[in-house]
Order: structure tokens, then C-alpha cells, then sequence
């Protein structure tokens, strides 16, 4: 197998809020069948899927999906000023603040906010992983 994360679904509760929240971020939508939003990144996409549905087709309850899961997405930024620029632009999109930006005990600079659905964003700044020309993240950075 190869180690690559290429599509997050994310379970929504309304799938047209949610969609107007990553497009008032500056996301493009791609064409998706029916029932899907999707918005291409750098090197993968994050998907969108009405909670129930989602549910249905893992063939559990739809209360059975909710809460806190323990996973958070990620957005790397290229200096520490990005940081709080993406966090302001999520809040004026209709995210909710977790935990404003700040300096984190390993030399970064991070916050956190939730989408619409809970979903939880850390937006960060790491001088150590500078990020490629194209944006894309790798754990020890891009020379």
C-alpha cells in the first residue's frame, strides 16, 4: 500500500451549508455526482456527504456518527501572519473558534476552529516543514 491520504469525507448535517462555508473560504467546487460536494486540494480531496447518507452506507445508525472522533484536518501555512488570516476568513465563513493562534511549546504557531459540523481544524505554522512550491506539506518540510 502506498502512503497516501486521497480523499476525507467529511459527515455533514446540511450539505449546502457546509459546501457555502469551504466556498466562502476560497475553495472551488468540483463537478460530484449527486448527494457529493468535492473540492479538489493539493493532492487530494475533501469530500462532503449529508451525514445520514453516510451512515446508511456504513450501514450504522446516524446517530452513531457525532461527537468529537479524535480527528482533526490540518492546514499548513507558509508564515505565522497565514495563520490567523485563515482562522479570521473561517470565522466570518461561519466556523466556530476552538482555540485562537498562538505559540505552541514546539516552536510553531497554531489555532483551531470547527466548520459548521464540528469538524476540527488546526491551522499552523511550522518554521520547520516549509511547505513546496505548491503547497504541499511534508513532515520535514521542502528544501
Amino acid at each position: 500500500m502506498e502512503q497516501r491520504v486521497s480523499l476525507i469525507t467529511l459527515a455533514v448535517r446540511d450539505l449546502d451549508r457546509s459546501a457555502r462555508f469551504y466556498e466562502a473560504l476560497g475553495w472551488t467546487r468540483v463537478d460530484s455526482p449527486d448527494g457529493v460536494v468535492a473540492f479538489d486540494l493539493i493532492g487530494q480531496t475533501l469530500g462532503l456527504y449529508e451525514r445520514a447518507k453516510l451512515a446508511e452506507d456504513l450501514g450504522i445508525p446516524a446517530d452513531a456518527i457525532g461527537g468529537f472522533s479524535g480527528v482533526t484536518l490540518s492546514y499548513n501555512t507558509r508564515d505565522r501572519d497565514e495563520v490567523t488570516a485563515v482562522i479570521d476568513a473561517a470565522l466570518a465563513a461561519g466556523g466556530r473558534m476552538l482555540k485562537p493562534a498562538q505559540e505552541v511549546f514546539w516552536g510553531g504557531f497554531h489555532g483551531y476552529f470547527g466548520d459548521p459540523d464540528g469538524h476540527v481544524w488546526e491551522v499552523a505554522h511550522n518554521p520547520f516543514s516549509a511547505l513546496g512550491p505548491d503547497g504541499a506539506f511534508r513532515w520535514n518540510g521542502y528544501e
